[in-house]
């Protein structure tokens, strides 16, 4: 049996107000959780950060009820078991599940947690092959549905799930146009993860610069940030053009989520567009990996990941999402 042993925790004292604050979080430490029957228990490894653990934080309702005051903040984790009284799991299997800021995690046989066999790459786990990987995968190939020949733009597309929505649209035949802020990241989005072309929002007129690459109009636009870039794509968008919603982190800090003007544009332009969440579509994660790892393997896929070391170092991290200090998937590695 598993001896018992502390267990530090990073719990939400009080609602932030934009980045996190001091004064909003507290790390605790108490004893690993007694595993009752149909648990295990999780020793966690690694922590994924993405912007939906910030707006979880927002007292606001969402696909997943807010974290309460005096919880541990809930966020995406991998791990190995270390104490099992539940049959789905044995001492030493590794699984994804919403471990939360904390060192151990309980975790039962449900919707959240996935057994992860014949990939031993924890990192690439936690990125290409989790949910940023799963979320890009269904946003492009069920909405966005690009053909060759056609334009893709991808907003936040250095990010761990623009960059990989980006170069499926690509492995599809499209030409694919980024969005990032500031050089570095524009040139990893060509260099790196194989993009047409990128545009730095911060240094460069964003109408001048999507009706220069895309003179024809946007045929598919994978959204992560929503705000005036949001608005600037639907002003170019093409006749029957797909837009997929996936995240606004232009405005997960304030909660407000103003409407675009140019939405007019769907109309005039016969086009969609619609938001989606991978939760809905977690009974096809067999699918979704099945093509990620094949795409992966075959060299048509990359992937980066920006890695914080120690669980004192969640919240900075959490902030970093927000701040550009992430290319690719933010991750912070416990042990």
């Amino acid at each position: 049996m598993f001896m018992p042993v502390t267990n530090r925790q990073i719990i939400l004292r009080r609602r932030p107000r934009g980045l996190l604050g001091p004064a909003d979080t507290e790390t605790i430490t108490t004893a690993a959780p007694p595993v009752a029957d149909g648990e295990a228990l999780l020793r966690v490894t690694y922590i994924g950060l993405d912007a939906a653990v910030r707006t979880w934080l927002n007292d606001q309702p969402g696909y997943l009820p807010p974290v309460a005051l005096g919880e541990v903040i809930r966020s995406a984790g991998i791990g190995e078991v270390v104490e099992s009284r539940c049959g789905a799991y044995k001492v030493g299997d590794i699984v994804t599940t919403l471990t939360g800021f904390q060192e151990y995690a309980l975790i039962r046989d449900d919707v959240f947690s996935t057994l992860i066999s014949g990939e031993t790459d924890q990192v690439a786990i936690m990125s290409i092959y989790g949910s940023s990987g799963s979320t890009a995968y269904f946003g492009m190939t069920d909405i966005g549905r690009p053909q060759p020949g056609e334009t893709v733009v991808v907003s936040a597309a250095a990010g761990a799930t623009g960059s990989i929505a980006g170069q499926i649209a690509k492995i599809a035949g499209a030409r694919v146009i980024g969005i990032a802020g500031g050089p570095q990241k524009c040139g990893v989005v060509v260099e790196e993860f194989g993009f047409h072309a990128c545009i730095d929002y911060r240094n460069e007129d964003l109408s001048a610069a999507l009706k220069s690459h895309c003179p024809k109009g946007v045929n598919v636009y994978f959204d992560n940030v929503g705000g005036p870039i949001l608005d600037a794509v639907l002003g170019r968008l093409a006749p029957r053009a797909r837009v997929a919603l996936c995240g606004v982190i232009s405005s997960y800090l304030t909660g407000d989520h103003p409407g675009p003007s140019n939405y007019v544009n769907l109309l005039a332009r016969s086009a969609s567009m619609q938001g989606f969440n991978t939760l809905d579509m977690w009974d096809r994660f067999d699918e979704a990996y099945a093509a990620l790892r094949r795409w992966e393997h075959e060299g048509a896929l990359r992937h980066r990941e920006t890695i914080f070391d120690g669980l004192d170092s969640c919240v900075d991290a959490l902030n970093g999402l927000f701040t550009g200090a992430n290319i690719g998937k933010m991750l912070v590695r416990l042990s």
